[in-house]
């Protein structure tokens, strides 16, 4: 597996990976089409930071995205066939591993994540009733170092 900065060429791809996760998600709105999921991970590459997990070195290689902003990780995804192997975590404990604080968001019904987020050491902090794009109850987690 290959961590890197994601280029433009690899869009599509962390594109495809957020729009497949949405449409797999039973209790996921759809709000955006494929075009919009473009234009919204292109906005958070420009914004921030965005790390790509790839299993080659070409962008029909990526498995897996973080974006984030500082400390901030405003998305962490990975392909469904690719989940369970330790890419989600290699992403995260690289920015944890330069940002010594930091926090991020997730859906309360993510028990899958706020699973995964806890074994990493994050704890939740705070909880809303769907403060959010997807009118959905969310919870914050927060790491410190």
């Amino acid at each position: 597996m290959i961590l890197r900065d994601a280029d433009e060429a690899d869009l599509p791809a962390v594109a495809r990976i957020l729009g497949a996760w949405i449409a797999e998600t039973p209790w996921m709105p759809k709000l955006h089409t494929a075009e919009e999921d473009l234009g919204f991970v292109t906005g958070l590459r420009a914004e921030g930071r965005m790390r790509v997990a790839a299993l080659g070195p070409r962008a029909i290689d990526v498995v897996g995205f973080l974006a984030r902003q500082g400390g901030e990780v405003l998305a962490l995804y990975v392909a469904e066939g690719a989940r369970g192997r330790g890419i989600g975590r290699a992403l995260m404990e690289d920015a944890m591993a330069e940002e010594p604080e930091g926090g991020l968001w997730t859906f309360q019904a993510n028990a899958g994540a706020r699973a995964f987020y806890a074994g990493l050491g994050l704890a939740e902090v705070m909880m809303t009733d769907g403060e959010n794009e997807e009118g959905l109850p969310d919870v914050r987690l927060e790491w410190s170092r």
